[in-house]
């Protein structure tokens, strides 16, 4: 429930610190439920990697360039943007709510002995994931120069 408030708090706020403290409240809550896993080192990870470093990383840059209410685009509609995506978006949820009611009962050890174990969570990084790792290493590499050289042509024109 404290991951799904945070991630509507990540929407529905409309300065970008507000909107990343919202996310940093939705990664510590992911981070929850993988420690009512088990999943120890994943929970460990989720906290260090991402709660932590990524975090700090995209604070950094939301400070770095000093947004101001006046920099922040018009939102004359906002109000109706959202509820519009709530009326689109009610139905889907309602009808996946339905999906889950229906599924039969099972146990609820749906996960292995060694789930989230460093050895188990390595052999998939590394042989089944490894070039969308890489990838999205990158797109965090691309998204912290553009914001340096954004901050740059700004503080250029002040």
């Amino acid at each position: 429930m404290l991951a799904v408030l945070g991630a509507v708090g990540l929407i529905l706020f409309r300065h970008p610190m507000n909107g990343a403290m919202s996310f940093v409240v939705t990664l510590i809550s992911l981070a929850g439920l993988y420690a009512l896993l088990s999943a120890k080192l994943i929970f460990a990870l989720q906290l260090i990697v991402y709660a932590g470093a990524i975090m700090s990383m995209i604070v950094f840059i939301i400070m770095f360039l000093n947004i101001q209410d006046e920099d922040l685009p018009k939102e004359e509609n906002r109000l109706l943007y959202t509820l519009g995506g709530g009326v689109v978006v009610l139905p889907i949820g309602l009808f996946l709510a339905k999906i889950v009611r229906s599924l039969p009962e099972h146990s609820t050890s749906i996960v292995g002995n060694n789930f989230g174990g460093a050895k188990e969570v390595g052999q998939l990084l590394f042989r089944e994931w490894l070039v969308p790792f890489e990838i999205i290493s990158l797109l965090l590499l691309v998204s912290l120069i553009g914001a340096v050289i954004l901050a740059g042509k700004r503080g250029i024109k002040r």
